[in-house]
């Protein structure tokens, strides 16, 4: 099901002896587009430490309850490697991250290059225990000495960013919708308020020509007119499987990977 992320933002994390905390934000992966992270706020009972858990980690959501369930000890997740999330993630973080669990990292799992529906299979992912693997072993040793750019960036921080078509600004970035069954991003909400007033579109990922995080802006590759005429989105309506046939086919015949 495709859910808002300020929805999920907020969310109580429970661990199998207790509540971790909530989710104060995202970390979602510029070139496949998948949610890779949850930021976690611990609250009272880390003193406001935060800490990251991967995406796959989590339970089913409970929408009622407001919370995912982790497999997890409250004992665990405290004895993990601490992290400064006010500073990019490193790979080298991420590695250590897994390396504590004893899970393996997503970059060796063949899943890297997912996004828009293709990432998991379409269904969600179980952590990997490759506890005394030697592969595992050597997939952290190597991310360690890489110097690679994850590409991972915070939802948070992207937020309210200007979106600017071919010929000119559409709005700003207001939200995320994305499939909480494998963490896929499958849409940019823009507000438009400025342009349009009172209307609300969606942008695919497949759009983005550049993101200039210097600047604050997100260029599309569509002009302004297309935009307007695109398929109506309505904020109070779930988008669903015919929705996203009739938005794919409209922008020229893309299709997203979760449709037949």
């Amino acid at each position: 099901m495709l859910r808002n992320t300020s929805a999920i933002d907020g969310y109580f994390i429970a661990a199998s002896d207790g509540h971790l905390g909530t989710v104060s934000d995202f970390l979602f992966d510029d070139v496949s587009w998948l949610v890779r992270w949850l930021v976690v706020d611990t609250g009272s009972w880390l003193s406001g430490r935060k800490v990251l858990l991967p995406a796959f980690a989590l339970g089913h959501l409970d929408a009622e309850r407001r919370e995912f369930a982790v497999r997890l000890t409250m004992q665990q997740v405290k004895d993990s490697p601490d992290i400064d999330t006010r500073r990019p993630v490193s790979r080298q973080t991420e590695a250590n991250i897994y390396d504590y669990y004893g899970w393996s990292p997503y970059w060796n799992t063949g899943l890297y290059m997912g996004g828009y529906g293709f990432g998991y299979g379409g269904g969600a992912m179980a952590p990997l225990p490759l506890q005394g693997s030697s592969r595992r072993e050597e997939d952290i040793a190597a991310a360690r000495r890489s110097d690679d750019d994850p590409h991972l960036r915070s939802i948070e921080a992207i937020i309210g960013y200007h979106i600017h078509a071919s010929d000119g600004e559409i709005g700003h970035l207001n939200d995320f919708l994305i499939e909480d069954a494998d963490w896929s991003i499958h849409y940019l909400i823009v507000d438009t308020k400025n342009w349009w007033p009172g209307k609300k579109v969606l942008v695919s990922p497949r759009s983005i020509q550049e993101i200039d995080w210097t600047d604050n802006l997100v260029n599309i590759n569509v002009d302004r007119q297309k935009v307007k005429d695109s398929p109506a989105y309505d904020v109070s309506a779930t988008v669903d499987r015919d929705y996203e046939k009739h938005f794919h086919s409209y922008y020229d015949g893309l299709r997203s990977g979760v449709l037949p």
